[in-house]
């Protein structure tokens, strides 16, 4: 899918392209294309004179070749976008290529983006932009604003990960945790740790991309001060995260600090009944061994005087148990 932005009135204008001849209409800062197809790299390279790498998006790519311009002003960045989805989240890489100087382009300059598949973030920088006048104006706006909305959605999803483990802690800190109550903890627990994880990695990433931006010396005053405002947001959430690993971290080994409980309770029935059982059994053993002819024959109460003491034997300890309170 190929899809070109251009300015009108301040606002940022979305065109769908399905012809060559359609690019000839516009005058876009911003060309998108989600999972290109041959014939639309083909349309890119013809039209802009810009060849899209073979590994662009490739995911084993260096970290050291992430982030680079050619000698003919290209700058090329590289960074993953989080996708907080519910079933499945994720990251997805994005390679993007601004032109600030080429004649063929017939504008300011042009920011081109490859990727896979549509990126939350986007949506979010699309719908800002249409409704806010000025809100971007030229191609290096687009990329500043886009790791901005990036920053904001990690926010949001830790916010997302503050609420359910809010859910969670109220469901251990309660008392009473079974085993499959335990397992869904757990298993939710899980969950937003992947998550944290994800984010830390993701803001990590754009930190790298926007000192790259920065270093580059393309921004002018007020976009240099932009990007020290997204890192020092992205400065924010690392702390938020890492609080976020402790309290992951509490939940966990006090989920797991039940599960033991509950394990304990069953070892300690067992250790109960063992000792409740050890004087009916030696009763047994010297009933049996001191009798000289078979008791039942030299003696008419001896069975009925064995099993009442043996009774007795075992009650008497569970007595003192249940006193001592050790059978709750």
């Amino acid at each position: 899918m190929l899809n070109i932005f251009t300015l009108a009135n301040g606002r940022l204008v979305q065109e769908e392209i399905e012809a060559l001849e359609e690019l000839s209409k516009f005058q876009p800062i911003w060309v998108d294309l989600e999972s290109p197809t041959l014939e639309e790299k083909r349309w890119i390279k013809q039209y802009y004179g810009l060849s899209i790498p073979e590994d662009a998006m490739d995911e084993d790519i260096e970290e050291s070749a992430r982030f680079y311009e050619e000698d003919n002003g290209e700058l090329h960045v590289r960074s993953d976008f989080l996708i907080d989805d519910d079933e499945n989240p994720r990251s997805v890489r994005v390679a993007f290529i601004l032109n600030q100087h080429n004649a063929e382009l017939r504008s300011r300059g042009v920011l081109f983006s490859i990727h896979d598949e549509d990126v939350p973030v986007f949506r979010l920088l699309r719908m800002r932009a249409r409704r806010a006048p000025g809100l971007i104006e030229d191609a290096k706006e687009v990329l500043l604003k886009l790791f901005d909305a990036d920053a904001e959605y990690s926010a949001d999803s830790l916010e997302n990960i503050y609420d359910e483990l809010e859910v969670a802690g109220k469901k251990v800190l309660e008392g009473n945790v079974s085993d499959e109550l335990a397992g869904e903890v757990l298993a939710a627990i899980a969950r937003q740790e992947d998550l944290n994880g994800r984010i830390r990695r993701n803001v990590m990433d754009t930190r790298r991309a926007v000192s790259f931006m920065m270093r580059s010396r393309m921004l002018n005053a007020e976009q240099f001060e932009e990007a020290r405002q997204i890192l020092r947001d992205i400065e924010s959430l690392d702390n938020h995260t890492a609080f976020l690993f402790d309290k992951i971290n509490f939940l966990m080994d006090a989920t797991v600090g039940f599960i033991n409980i509950n394990q304990n309770k069953t070892i300690k029935i067992f250790s109960v009944a063992s000792v409740a059982l050890l004087p009916p059994t030696l009763i047994a053993s010297v009933y049996g061994m001191n009798f000289k002819l078979i008791p039942e024959l030299d003696w008419r109460y001896g069975y009925v005087y064995a099993i009442v003491l043996m009774v007795a034997s075992a009650l008497v300890p569970m007595w003192y148990f249940r006193r001592r309170g050790w059978l709750k």
